[in-house]
């Protein structure tokens, strides 16, 4: 069976096929008399539901990074969704009947009104729907959930779909391999099982109606197959596979932290994308020279409200110095999109929240948070190599709003006394179409630029990435996108600034050598891509990566991109990877 190759990996073993389960709920009429009692069992069960979310994030957080953690805040969000409990307790009122049963019929016209609507990201929601309407069930009913977290055996599961509830209990040493017959390489399954470095293969259609548990398969997370009862000589191979990727992983990992130079003796730095302190264990290890993006917001989503200055200040301190001289580039807070808090209510709910409130307009319009940040982080900067990057600025009234702030909240420090370094560098994230094309106004009063491809190829398209209908439309060989990397990084090398990249592009090693040949001064990725990233470098020589770049740039075919790329990848990788 041939899906979608979602997690790369190989691995083979014994079936568990888990069934979507549709709870029993019951209807009965409720008393007038106890009405309160019943709002009152669906305000406690709300409540017993946001604590389980919060316990799983914080775990999630804890053992995958922020990044993971962040697909339960849009499960928050349904809970602190006013119209939707009002709309519960209506029901209650108008027909009488136990707030269980109101409770799934409020979701279900939910669900189905969603579904009806055009808007896509609207849609991509009803699986964080479905999912917090289960658990708030199961907590009215007292009623458990299947647990894979009480598998005791090494299994391979298959399903419909994976919940985020259920996709947050997968553990390495007993799922062996995740198959489902829905799903995208950005589904909530996916985001864990790359993680835990679970191989995946997803949108099979009908996997879990060929597959029965019991039945012996093997996951290709490479090549998007599924081998159900394979032949000896087809474990054999796949088993020769697995060690030969293996054997290349310790040869990657043996040379990491050596400097990445290239064959023309050009050091090209290549540093990591964290999410929190915890992620700087073994950042070195990994060679990474440096933070290029530290993405603030899990300090905001983690706390019981927004944390104080000195909450933040002691994070960003132990970062700088963990890693000083290296540099750290700390992201201002990006709040909204698909990442949210309850310490701050929106209001209403956004139509399209990744063109909405979020990001720098949240700050600037909230700059008492924003100067507790910006006072946070010059303060870290006394303490090592700290510099202060904007994301989502959309134009240079945006920039120079945001410097403004930065220099009154370098006025208050200096009124306290407080030691911080006045020429802490300043970089905008490069991510709005509007801010690529006007990228030559920005860098007069920007130190750097770090493009952020992920967001970048979005707006460009108009294709939300996370969402399956349209995801074969995410195109980062797309001309338009190359054309526009191009331009920013041609506007940066005039004004004489640096320009990194810290999007999914960064931490693909098929993209890297175009990336360099573009222009980009660095790069900043996930820190367990950068030991094949390094590797990749020191293979190559810089003109050939920006000869490589000028030939791609001509192209009017994104596959013949691909093809170009896979080519040079291939051309400078083929002695440890071998004739395949």
């Amino acid at each position: 069976m041939r899906g979608i190759a979602a997690s790369p990996g190989v691995s083979h073993g014994d079936a568990f096929v888990i069934l979507q389960r549709e709870l029993d709920v019951p209807i009965y009429e409720v008393e007038d008399s106890h009405r309160p009692q019943e709002i009152a069992r669906f305000e406690q069960a709300i409540m017993t539901t946001r604590h389980q979310i919060a316990k799983v994030r914080g775990e999630v957080a804890k053992r995958l990074g922020e990044e993971e953690a962040k697909i339960f805040d849009a499960h928050l969000m349904v809970l602190e969704d006013k119209a939707l409990i009002d709309e519960v307790i209506n029901e209650l009122e108008q027909t009488g009947y136990n707030i269980e049963y109101c409770f799934r019929s409020v979701c279900e016209r939910f669900v189905e009104a969603f579904s009806s609507l055009q808007d896509e990201y609207i849609k991509e929601r009803i699986m964080d729907i479905r999912d917090v309407a289960r658990r708030v069930l199961d907590n009215l009913m007292g009623a458990t959930g299947a647990n894979l977290a009480e598998m005791t055996a090494e299994r391979i599961i298959v399903s419909e779909d994976i919940s985020p509830s259920d996709a947050a209990q997968l553990e390495q040493a007993k799922v062996m391999g995740v198959i489902t017959d829905a799903g995208s390489r950005t589904s909530h399954a996916v985001i864990m099982a790359r993680s835990l470095r679970i191989p995946a293969v997803v949108g099979l259609h009908n996997a879990s109606k060929q597959i029965e548990t019991g039945d012996y398969v093997l996951v290709d997370g490479y090549e998007g197959l599924v081998i159900i009862n394979p032949t000896e000589s087809t474990l054999f191979r796949y088993g020769e596979l697995k060690q030969e990727r293996q054997s290349i992983q310790k040869v990657f990992m043996a040379n990491a932290t050596q400097a990445a130079t290239t064959q023309d003796k050009q050091t090209l730095p290549v540093l990591a994308n964290i999410g929190s302190l915890e992620d700087c264990k073994g950042l070195r290890e990994s060679g990474a020279e440096g933070v290029g993006l530290f993405r603030t917001e899990g300090l905001f989503m983690q706390a019981d409200g927004f944390p104080t200055e000195e909450e933040q200040f002691q994070v960003y301190r132990q970062v700088a110095e963990s890693l000083d001289p290296l540099p750290v580039v700390i992201r201002t807070l990006d709040l909204g999109g698909d990442k949210y808090t309850s310490a701050f209510a929106y209001g209403e709910t956004e139509a399209n929240p990744f063109m909405g409130f979020r990001a720098i307009r949240f700050c600037l319009e909230h700059q008492d948070v924003f100067k507790e940040q910006l006072r946070a982080i010059l303060r870290a900067s006394a303490h090592g190599n700290v510099r202060i990057m904007y994301p989502m600025i959309s134009g240079l009234e945006e920039l120079l709003q945001a410097n403004a702030v930065l220099e009154e909240s370098k006025e208050e420090l200096r009124k306290r006394k407080a030691a911080f370094d006045d020429k802490t560098q300043v970089g905008s994230m490069i991510e709005i179409p509007s801010a690529a094309v006007t990228a030559d106004l920005l860098a007069k009063h920007c130190d750097f630029f770090s493009i952020g491809t992920n967001d970048l190829i979005q707006y460009l398209l108009a294709v939300d990435r996370v969402n399956d209908r349209i995801a074969h439309l995410y195109e980062p060989n797309h001309p338009a996108v190359l054309r526009t990397l191009s331009q920013i990084m041609d506007a940066a090398r005039r004004a004489k600034i640096p320009v990194g990249v810290c999007g999914e592009m960064a931490a693909d090693p098929l993209y890297v050598p175009l990336l360099f040949g573009l222009g980009a001064t660095n790069i900043s990725a996930s820190a367990s891509s950068l030991p094949e990233i390094k590797f990749l470098l020191r293979q190559m020589k810089l003109k050939d990566a920006q000869a490589l770049a000028k030939s791609v740039l001509r192209e009017a075919d994104p596959a013949a991109v691909a093809d170009k790329l896979e080519t040079f990848y291939l051309t400078h990788m083929e002695h440890i990877l071998g004739k395949k």
